[in-house]
């Protein structure tokens, strides 16, 4: 083995209080603040569930899982169809137009069938996965309701409130917005570290270690200098990178893709950016968007694909998604990362 590449989430970080929380929390505050949902829940979604979403396929991005969990709730929440979404020049009034137009809607208490669930995502994972198997399956009667895409600061809805929640005050420092959603500590500081020093440390003296991850750069840095792990690694790709390389290959040939993971890029170029000849190589990831990347990577580089099961939550769910996706090895112990180099 010459090179270990690891995603964050999940794998060298616990987000289970921070990001998965963030998923939660702007579910909740986009049900309850913005459509005017009257029951007030706090678990709106559960952990175990949005580890199903994940492994649909798709959802490396968890502003997408967040949108798709809307709209999957709004379908079977008895609020009427809504088509297209206005155009506004600001997020408060999205705010208050969706206020207004829900409160004239009668909508029925639900919840979450476990059993429509497991249906509706095996139909999303036929259907491609992520956000457009999620469309194929509903169409877009409930796309007026969900504002998520577009800038932060005046369109996406549904990243406004999750990046103010992740964030809290570095939401602040970093956007040079105001808080209107979420005025408590950003859930990033509820993170901790996986895999421990000790063993990172014996790794980087037998093998080059590298990081492809879907975090911004910005977030990504705020963890690795939190936890100080800069020193330990080669080379570090986030989503800002796949960005600049979408923009770059649609100034080139007009053609727009997506870089980001399920896409290989990010581990093909943290690979190119170590520089060793014709590597040997391992990715390790904790979602089926990473072992698909991993392996779609095959086709230029050896290496293979890691499934990392690092905390005994929702084990069952994402060991099956593994050996549905082809996962050629599937651990759950950061000290069994030593035995693969060995």
């Amino acid at each position: 083995m010459d090179i270990l590449i690891f995603d964050m989430d999940g794998v060298l970080i616990d987000v289970s209080k921070s990001y998965r929380k963030a998923i939660q929390r702007t579910i909740q505050i986009y049900l309850e603040t913005c459509l005017v949902f009257k029951t007030k829940r706090r678990d709106w979604v559960t952990n175990e569930e949005i580890s199903l979403f994940k492994s649909a396929g798709g959802f490396n991005s968890d502003w997408d899982v967040t949108s798709g969990f809307l709209l999957y709730l709004l379908s079977i929440s008895g609020i009427p169809p809504l088509q297209k979404r206005k155009r506004f020049s600001s997020f408060q009034e999205i705010v208050l137009y969706l206020k207004a137009k829900s409160s004239m809607s009668k909508k029925k208490p639900f919840a979450v069938n476990k059993g429509h669930l497991l249906s509706f995502l095996k139909k999303v994972t036929l259907s491609g996965g992520g956000l457009r198997g999620i469309r194929r399956i509903l169409g877009n009667f409930w796309e007026g309701w969900v504002y998520r895409t577009g800038d932060l600061g005046q369109e996406n809805l549904v990243e406004r409130i999750f990046q103010e929640i992740y964030l809290g005050r570095q939401f602040d420092r970093h956007y040079h917005l105001p808080r209107f959603f979420y005025k408590g500590e950003g859930l990033y500081l509820q993170e901790k570290l996986l895999i421990p020093k000790k063993i990172l440390s014996s790794l980087r003296k037998k093998v080059r270690l590298g990081i492809a991850s879907g975090r911004l750069r910005f977030e990504a840095e705020l963890a690795l200098k939190k936890f100080h792990l800069l020193p330990y690694f080669n080379s570090v790709v986030t989503l800002d990178e796949c960005e600049e390389e979408e923009k770059r290959t649609f100034r080139l040939t007009g053609k727009k893709i997506k870089c980001s993971k399920p896409h290989p890029y990010s581990i093909l170029r943290v690979a190119k950016e170590i520089g060793i000849s014709n590597p040997r190589c391992a990715y390790v990831g904790d979602v089926v968007d990473d072992i698909l990347a991993a392996r779609a990577a095959k086709k230029e580089l050896d290496i293979i694909a890691v499934g990392f099961l690092a905390t005994p939550a929702n084990r069952k769910i994402m060991k099956k998604a593994f050996l549905r996706v082809g996962a050629d090895l599937i651990i759950k112990n950061p000290k069994q990362l030593l035995q693969l180099i060995d």
